[in-house]
This record gives C-alpha cells, sequence and structure tokens, in this order.
C-alpha cells in the first residue's frame, strides 16, 4: 500500500481536515513533509485537540526507534484509544513496554512515544496490515467526531447534540 492511496482514502472522510506542511511553509521545518488528520468540518485546524492520525516521513529528535531516514521509510500513526490498544497489542499502553522492533513494517505496533496515550503505528502497511489499517483510520476519524460533536454540545448545554439520531 503506498502513502498516497492512505491518503486519497483518509481525504474521503466527512469533516477531515488534513494538515499539511510543505518546505517553505510557516510550520516548522521538522514537520515539512509529514500529514496530521483532524476531524474538523468547519476547515480549521481545533485550537485543543491533536490529530488523530498521522504520516510521518522521518526522524523526530525524540522519535528514531523506527529509523525512518531511511529513503522510502514512512509511519502511519494512529490514535486508537485503551481499550482497542490493549485489543490490538494485547497489553495496557500505561504499562511498562515489552520489547518491540519499532522498526519492523507492515504490523501493528505500539508508538514508539505516544503508546501511554493509546497510540499506535505501522511502518510502511502493506498486505498484511492494510485492511486493519483502513478500519482503525475510519474509527479514529469517528471518535475525533464523536469527542468534537459532545464538546460543542457541552458548550451549548445541548446533551442531546453529539448523539446521532
Amino acid at each position: 500500500m503506498s502513502m498516497e492511496q492512505i491518503l486519497e482514502t483518509v481525504r474521503t472522510f466527512d469533516g477531515v481536515l488534513e494538515l499539511a506542511p510543505a518546505v517553505g511553509s510557516e510550520f516548522p521545518e521538522i514537520a515539512w513533509g509529514d500529514h496530521f488528520f483532524y476531524y474538523a468540518p468547519d476547515g480549521l485546524v481545533p485550537e485543543r485537540e491533536q490529530p488523530y492520525a498521522t504520516i510521518v516521513t522521518k526522524n523526530y529528535p525524540d522519535d528514531t526507534l523506527c529509523d525512518l531516514d531511511i529513503p522510502d521509510r514512512w509511519r502511519l500513526n494512529i490514535h486508537v484509544g485503551r481499550s482497542a490498544f490493549i485489543e490490538l497489542i494485547g497489553e495496557d499502553p500505561r504499562s511498562e513496554p515489552a520489547s518491540c522492533d519499532y522498526a519492523a513494517t507492515d504490523i501493528v505496533l505500539p508508538h514508539p512515544v505516544y503508546r501511554a496515550q493509546g497510540w499506535v503505528s505501522i511502518i510502511n502497511p502493506g498486505e498484511s496490515a492494510c485492511r486493519q489499517a483502513f478500519r482503525l483510520l475510519r474509527a479514529a476519524h469517528e471518535d475525533a467526531r464523536r469527542r468534537t460533536l459532545n464538546r460543542r454540545g457541552a458548550q451549548t448545554g445541548d446533551a442531546d447534540s453529539g448523539r446521532d439520531r
């Protein structure tokens, strides 16, 4: 599966906002070439919300275990939450991590830095992890949508505004 296939799929999600800092943009140079996905139907980056998924194309100073500086390597990161993390990885995200080859490709792994927050990662998803990656991305998008609608309901005092009718 190519990065472009993932990008094309996520871009079809209702209310998705993709932040893709480019060379020369006002964003920090370290983020150039990466992609950050939010539920933001108004088209504005949420002020108090982290992305629900990212694609990174290089090592970051505190995140080097995946060897992303090797050409043609990239990592899909997805916030799945605690329950899904336990189901996928077999351990609590807040527990001491078991030994892990964070550089392995085409397999769902704990995120090397944001594991405790319920994030997983897949380096160069291929045939093995493809369906699972798309399922996890859809679920993360839906969770972000639900959180946004619930927050809006809390702000307006409408307890039902976050529920589908």
